[in-house]
């Protein structure tokens, strides 16, 4: 990513939540969430948001304009806590821009050093774009829901990905 670019990335503040509505909310966004509606999209949104409370939260800043939020879902067990999942989205006029390298990136760093985290895992699509980017950063296949999803009469599997913060 040029150094050069106007991206800032901070702890999201409670403002931040509308954002994530809006860009659940655009066309095509849900067709990579498990969301159906607006009262899902707000009900994901207050749960994704409450980990802010924890500084598991970021959010980047394009141009000083929030384009991307990114969330660690950060496990209450003891014996669950050195493994996290996390959640991303880019508001989708900032897509290709390095955004959301930045945030995971960010997310890894994160969740080693103030969390002790050893493993970050992720869900996704199949057929996400976005799958060749969590290749590109070091995440492995290493499951697949089938049937996980069912819209439209249809089907839809999930991958499972995941990526060793150890060493």
């Amino acid at each position: 990513m040029d150094a050069e670019l106007p991206l800032i990335l901070r702890l999201a503040e409670e403002a931040d939540e509308k954002y994530l509505v809006e860009w659940l909310s655009q066309p095509g966004a849900l067709s990579w969430f498990p969301l159906a509606d607006r009262r899902e999209i707000e009900d994901a949104a207050r749960i994704w948001m409450s980990y802010r409370k924890h500084g598991a939260t970021l959010v980047a800043l394009w141009n000083s304009v929030p384009c991307g939020v990114a969330t660690l879902y950060l496990q209450p067990y003891k014996k669950l806590a050195h493994q996290c999942l996390f959640a991303i989205i880019v508001d989708e006029p900032h897509r290709g821009k390095g955004i959301g390298e930045t945030l995971i990136r960010a997310l890894e760093s994160l969740g080693k050093d103030k969390f002790g985290l050893e493993l970050l895992h992720l869900e996704v699509y199949e057929g996400n774009p976005a799958i060749r980017l969590y290749e590109r950063l070091g995440f492995s296949f290493y499951g697949l829901h089938r049937n996980f999803v069912k819209e439209n009469g249809g089907y839809r599997n999930k991958i499972m990905m995941q990526k060793s913060l150890k060493g």
